[in-house]
């Protein structure tokens, strides 16, 4: 092989080692004892042993077709495909730079020969730098730096799942601290009280009440609590005559309001017969006056709302329905005379105990239908809530009301004359007949059984005359016509059904007027 032909790799590989200089190399390892290493030339390579039979060697490219990594580092075994076959000498032994793994020195590593010819030692040779291969030193660096980034990451997941499991654990335990603190649990607030459902008791409640009074009253040595409403802005309230009866003449009546403001009050008319009375308040501003409803339209199983202050707890609240209509009741307490009221009652089983008498029944539009008056007692007879007639025992679900359509015109005449007018027929009765129906009295006590001139003589009625019906509603007793004849206003045409000897025959009669006494 001639210089010229020698000349072409080794200015490739010059070229090479220019464009990718080599790192820094490892010391030369120490060759086997009595064996001298190649001397090298810088810049030469070294030429390997021409095969037998070959006159010369042919030097191969150093630089491959395609880049091959070639491991620099001690390695374990090489298979015949990863090199090629080793050169051997003229002798046919292995030269000592063809063997296939390189001896390393006494505690060293071995380290693969290379596969374009290059010595295999401990040291690269000049034209051994593969710009290719990953340096060893390099690859420990990555590998740590990503075991790095791993243990990093995978501590900051833990972390974070450490730190929301202890959050957790924490609001929990402040909680409930293991048991050793309770909490409840609780819904919200519901809604305010003036959102409830049209119709519903709450509903009703929280616009009556604002017009709804509780009463002091005091004198001639008795005093009482009762409940009354506001009837207008003027501050006229109704009442039961019997919850004001005590003050006298000289006697105090001290309102107080739903809000807690208390006035004076003095009373403009009043009415035993039909146990109503009106006082009036002065100096007092945002009043709430009840809308008054209609009685006639009430019906049974109409549902109520009795509003009150028994025992005198104000702004108790109760519900029922209506039990009956036209029930005939009577109170007042003495039982005689004018102190006797006749009420044609609406009956409740809502609860009216000592203390809810004046006060409204109302119905389930927030109608006034009815004046809160008496109750049955357990003892069989009926009065004022904590006044005559037993009822001091509280309500037994019997509740009488007086029905607002008679209250209303009462109420009215009162407040515009002080006084109250009766309808009446002009007749006595005999009040201790114990057959059926109302007999006339057959004689007076301070005069004639039938008023000459009035309704009755009008009508053609007689003395000893039995009344068996009002307008074709049988009547059993004195007390049923009374309260009958009374539910109705002065100049009320009536039919009655008569029965004289034996023999019934029917009478029109207008009603007439009487005072209040």
């Amino acid at each position: 092989m001639d210089q010229a032909e020698s000349a072409a790799p080794r200015t490739t590989k010059g070229a090479l080692e220019a464009a990718y200089p080599r790192p820094t190399i490892p010391s030369q390892p120490t060759a086997a004892p009595g064996e001298q290493p190649p001397p090298r030339t810088a810049g030469a390579p070294a030429q390997p042993d021409a095969a037998p039979g070959q006159g010369a060697a042919h030097l191969e490219a150093v630089v491959p077709s395609q880049p091959t990594a070639v491991p620099y580092g001690p390695v374990a075994a090489l298979t015949a495909d990863a090199h090629p076959e080793p050169a051997t000498s003229a002798s046919g032994t292995p030269g000592p730079e063809s063997s296939p793994i390189t001896d390393a020195p006494s505690g060293g590593p071995a380290y693969a020969p290379d596969p374009h010819g290059m010595p295999a030692s401990g040291t690269p040779g000049p034209w051994r730098y593969d710009p290719w291969a990953v340096v060893p030193g390099q690859r420990s660096a990555a590998g740590s730096s990503a075991r790095r980034r791993r243990i990093v990451g995978g501590a900051v997941l833990v972390a974070l799942v450490a730190g929301a499991v202890g959050g957790g654990v924490g609001a929990w335990l402040q909680r409930d601290g293991f048991g050793r603190t309770l909490n409840l649990p609780q819904t919200a607030a519901g809604d305010r009280p003036a959102d409830r459902a049209p119709g519903s008791v709450s509903w009703i409640a929280a616009r009556a009440l604002p017009g709804v009074v509780t009463l002091h009253v005091s004198g001639s040595g008795e005093s009482g609590t009762g409940t009354g409403f506001v009837l207008d802005k003027q501050g006229h309230i109704l009442t039961n005559n019997h919850v004001v009866q005590p003050a006298g003449q000289n006697g105090s009546i001290t309102v107080t309001f739903n809000g807690g403001q208390t006035a004076r009050a003095t009373v403009v008319g009043r009415d035993s017969g039909y146990d109503l009375a009106v006082v009036k308040v002065s100096g007092v501003s945002g009043l709430t006056p009840l809308p008054l409803g209609n009685s006639d339209s009430v019906r049974v199983g109409d549902s109520v709302v009795a509003i009150g202050a028994p025992f005198d707890l104000p702004g108790t609240v109760t519900t029922g329905i209506i039990s009956a209509k036209e029930r005939p009741i009577t109170a007042g307490g003495k039982q005689e005379g004018t102190d006797i009221s006749y009420v044609d009652a609406l009956q409740t089983d809502a609860a009216i105990n000592p203390g809810n008498s004046g006060g409204p029944l109302m119905d389930s539009a927030g109608r006034v239908v009815g004046i809160n008056s008496a109750i049955r007692s357990a003892g069989g007879t009926s009065g004022e809530p904590g006044q005559s007639g037993g009822a001091q025992g509280g309500s037994i679900g019997l509740g009488f009301a007086i029905p607002v359509n008679q209250a209303r015109r009462v109420a009215e005449e009162l407040i515009n004359t002080g006084r109250a007018t009766h309808a009446v027929i002009g007749v006595t009765l005999d009040m201790a007949y114990t057959g059926d129906g109302a007999r006339v009295n057959t004689k007076g006590a301070d005069g004639p059984p039938v008023t000459p001139g009035g309704p009755g003589d009008k009508a053609g009625i007689r003395t000893g005359d039995v009344i068996r019906a009002v307008d074709g509603v049988r009547v059993h007793n004195g007390q049923e016509l009374i309260v009958k004849v009374r539910s109705h206003r002065p100049g009320d045409r009536l039919r009655l059904t008569v029965e004289r000897d034996g023999r019934a025959h029917t009478a029109a009669l207008t009603l007439g007027s009487a005072g209040s006494g």
